[in-house]
């Protein structure tokens, strides 16, 4: 282990830069093997007693500094930077430093993304590049001037307006690039290389015109056509949706094979991993399609939530990253379905985000410690803190929300933010008091609700009594009561909706609640009613209600809210689901009441819903969401159980499956919302079919469809659904996926992650021999997550195997991704680190593992804050 043991920083110790910079002028020479870089900074003195100007700066070799182009020795190096003794108040500052960008495998810093060089500097990058105040309070103007090889890098790209360029006679070229905007060096960006590019124009309210520019490598070009329509959308959206309009000249995005993330809002010239860029119906599935909008709108929706407001420190994250992630859900659900929608995102937050909430690296959307902030680029900051704001606009409205947002702008456009000063701006705006719904921000876990109801005939009275508790969680164990909006609907047997009132005075259905027990009261109940709780999931918690199965079925046939109608469903499985682990771990017969598979039936059969929508009913839901319904996971049980329920609808619904498989073929290919909801129907009908009892059918079936696809999406449904239900014709088609696309990475990803996937017995062994794969690297995250992520986070049978084989593959994997990409490695590790979920057995074998890691020679800090946290849980 590093005897240098990573030292832990607290939000509440945050103090205001003793310096400030306000213009930085930078000049790359640039090479793989060796780039210079000139920084030359104008520094103001901000703290009156302070004379020592403390930069950050790690993998760099230093040349020369000067202060006011006078060589300065006065300085010391050390091992986060570097740190300047006796400066003056004011001064210019001029560093020149070397860096190998070629020997970066961290993808921290300026680093070889194939054959172009690339920046990522958030959260901690740029002091991988130059020394520098690397932290998001200190906002500068910068003008970057980038020199290269005119053959090798014909293109020369960084933030802002292209103002100059010229060439040399030694065959470089050099381009002048300057951004008015003040912003911190994590949003600063550079890109060199020879790309393809689509161009196009973008003409805002105000009558601009906005050149648009996607860079993607050569031969992609056809590739890149729906992310400048998404781009599009995403700015009249914008426009229409929040009144905000682009600011500079020029907006560009780059795609790019090795990226640790999924994209990055740098101003003006987007980076972005070629997963989210590169579509085309051969290539990309349906849901690629909605990622890539969703995301290609995450990113620009940060030019005001993120770049022209930014965050004061590290610990404010979800101040950029909740917030746009509720508008890029709120531009996917306008764009599309919003019933889809709200449930792809609920399923992320009951699957992930409430398991992270368990686990060792529990944390509020605002995390009190750090030690490395990568590891809080969490579903937690990111989607629970989505949650938080869709909370506060649900309290607000939409009018009074929007008010908020355009106070918040008004005060802080150009500036570092805190979430309390958004909370501020939201109520000021709106004269709600706010005070009591802070608590989201700084309380972690998972709040639970737990409802019970009465219903007095004589006096036509419904009382509704709501308890909530939080469970302590490794980093609190006092947990106070939340303001928490509860959507209800009353509901008559004829399915009517019953108004709520009390006393003559109209109740509004969100009812908040404040404290650990309240009670509601509604009266002219003229029956006793069926409750819809928590519609359109208005609050991140776990429900308790005792519902019968007759009132989930109702409330599948009569919710009004489509969110409502699916979680129904889930709620009728999750019953039966619990009751059947318990059923294989005391070997009794498994079963499943007809009733229950009426109910889905008649979802199936249904000519007045939604496509997509019937698609995520008839979902089952996953493994990992089915493990957060106990509190020792089994596994084997629950893969059991999941399994059971699969092949028992399929033998139950076959005919209707099969009708309805029929009844929704595309003939053409189109990005359309109704093409889409269709093949994802006839794609689910399709993987139900296959784990029917009669294999000839269902794998000629299968097989058929596969050969006759015109599009990725039903091409890679038939796929998944022979290797989930291990069909004979499973390794024939997994043959001829390879050798079709065995040359396209980001195809193959879908492929490495069916098989690490698959449930058959030597999964661990198959993931084994992929990673000699000619298509497999351990240099490119999306090749890591697509196989060792995708087998480790899903695929819970196999990897936490008895034997404990799968977390011994785990640690040889940590083992040298350590040392290539801590980032990476660190992502890799949780479900590793969730060892108090399982048996005593598989915890000891976890814990063992951990310990061996945590003896590794120079841990990175991003894998020991998680391992440490984990063997003190």
């Amino acid at each position: 282990m590093n005897s240098n043991q990573p030292v832990t920083k607290y939000r509440l110790d945050y103090t205001k830069p003793d310096f400030m910079i306000t213009d930085i002028d930078l000049d790359f020479e640039l090479s793989p093997e060796i780039t210079t870089v000139t920084a030359r900074s104008q520094v103001i003195q901000h703290n009156a007693t302070a004379t020592t100007l403390v930069l950050d700066g790690e993998d760099l070799k230093l040349l020369a500094i000067n202060i006011n182009d006078i060589p300065w020795q006065d300085y010391q190096l050390t091992g986060r930077g570097i740190e300047i003794y006796h400066v003056p108040s004011e001064f210019t500052l001029t560093i020149v430093n070397e860096i190998a960008p070629i020997n970066n495998t961290a993808l921290e810093g300026l680093y070889l993304s194939g054959d172009a060089l690339c920046t990522q500097c958030e959260a901690e990058g740029f002091r991988h590049i130059t020394y520098y105040l690397d932290r998001p309070d200190v906002l500068a103007r910068f003008s970057t001037r980038i020199t290269a090889n005119k053959i090798q890098f014909p293109y020369l790209l960084s933030n802002g307006n292209r103002i100059a360029q010229g060439e040399f006679d030694d065959g470089r070229h050099w381009v002048q690039w300057q951004d008015p905007f003040p912003k911190p060096c994590y949003l600063f960006a550079l890109v060199a290389g020879d790309f393809d590019v689509l161009r196009d124009q973008f003409i805002t309210a105000s009558q601009r015109k906005v050149a648009l520019e996607i860079y993607v490598d050569k031969g992609n070009l056809a590739r890149s056509e729906w992310a400048m329509t998404s781009l599009k959308n995403a700015m009249r959206w914008d426009e229409t949706r929040f009144g905000l309009e682009y600011d500079l000249d020029i907006f560009m995005i780059v795609a790019v094979d090795f990226f640790n993330m999924g994209a990055m809002e740098n101003k003006g010239l987007n980076v972005f991993n070629s997963k989210y860029v590169l579509a085309k119906p051969q290539t990309a599935t349906d849901d690629d399609y909605l990622g890539i909008e969703g995301v290609i709108g995450h990113e620009y929706f940060h030019n005001w939530t993120g770049n022209r407001v930014t965050c004061r420190d590290w610990f404010q994250l979800s101040l950029k990253e909740g917030l746009t992630v509720f508008r890029d859900q709120e531009f996917s659900a306008d764009r599309g379905s919003r019933a889809v929608k709200r449930i792809d995102d609920v399923k992320i937050l009951r699957s992930v985000q409430f398991a992270e909430d368990a686990s060792p690296m529990a944390h509020p959307i605002r995390p009190e410690q750090v030690i490395e902030m990568n590891n809080f680029y969490t579903v937690t900051v990111y989607e629970k803190g989505a949650e938080v704001i869709r909370m506060m606009h649900t309290l607000l409205g939409e009018d009074k929300f929007q008010a908020g947002m355009r106070l918040y702008f008004e005060r802080h456009d150009g500036s570092a933010a805190t979430c309390d000063d958004f909370v501020q701006a939201m109520q000021d705006a709106s004269a709600i008091d706010l005070t009591h719904f802070k608590l989201w921000y700084s309380q972690s876990g998972t709040p639970e609700l737990t409802i019970t109801d009465q219903y007095d005939a004589n006096r036509q009275q419904y009382t509704l009594t709501v308890k909530q508790q939080t469970s302590a969680t490794t980093d609190q164990q006092e947990k106070k009561p939340l303001h928490i909006p509860l959507d209800i609907e009353l509901y008559a047997a004829n399915g009517q909706i019953i108004p709520l009132q009390y006393n003559g005075h109209k109740i509004d259905n969100v009812l908040n609640l404040h404290q650990a027990q309240e009670m509601f009261v509604f009266d002219c109940v003229s029956e006793k009613p069926v409750i819809a709780l928590l519609r359109d999931f208005s609050a991140p918690v776990k429900l308790h209600y005792d519902y019968q199965d007759s009132e989930l079925i109702f409330l599948m046939q009569h919710a009004t809210n489509a969110f409502n109608r699916y979680d129904a469903a889930q709620m009728l499985l999750t019953k039966y689901i619990v009751k059947n682990v318990s059923n294989y771990q005391h070997k009794i017969t498994l079963s499943l009441p007809e009733s229950v598979i009426d109910a889905f039936r008649a979802v199936l059969l249904s000519s007045s819903l939604d496509a997509a929508l019937i698609a995520q009913i008839l979902t089952l839901p996953s493994e990992n969401e089915i493990a957060n319904q106990f509190k020792v996971v089994n596994p084997d049980a629950i893969h059991a159980i999941r399994q059971f329920l699969l092949t028992t609808f399929a033998n139950e619904m076959f005919d209707e499956l099969y009708a309805v498989y029929m009844n929704n073929k595309t003939a053409d290919y189109r990005v359309e919302y109704g093409d889409m909801a269709k093949r994802a129907l006839k794609n689910s009908c399709l993987y139900l079919l296959a784990f029917a009892d009669d294999k000839t059918t269902v794998s000629a079936l299968v097989k058929q469809q596969y050969q006759q696809a015109n599009n990725m999406t039903d091409s890679l449904a038939a796929l998944n659904a022979a290797v989930k239900a291990l069909l004979v014709c499973k390794d024939e088609l997994l043959s001829d996926f390879d050798q079709r696309w065995h040359q396209d990475g980001l195809v193959m990803d879908k492929w490495f992650m069916l098989q690490a996937t698959s449930p058959q017995h030597d999964a661990l062994s198959n993931v084994r021999t992929l990673l000699n794969h000619r298509s497999f690297t351990l240099n490119n995250p999306n090749r890591i997550r697509s196989l060792i992520g995708a087998f480790v986070n899903n695929n819970p049978v196999a990897f936490h195997a008895l034997d404990g084989s799968g977390y011994d593959f785990l640690v040889e994997v940590l083992t040298e991704l350590n040392h290539k990409n801590p980032q990476v490695a660190s992502r890799l590790i949780d479900p590793l680190i969730r060892l108090q979920r399982y048996d005593e057995k598989r915890a000891n074998l976890m814990h063992q593992a951990l310990e061996k890691l945590l003896k590794l020679d120079n841990l990175s800090r991003d894998l020991f804050e998680k391992i440490t946290k984990a063997l003190n849980a």
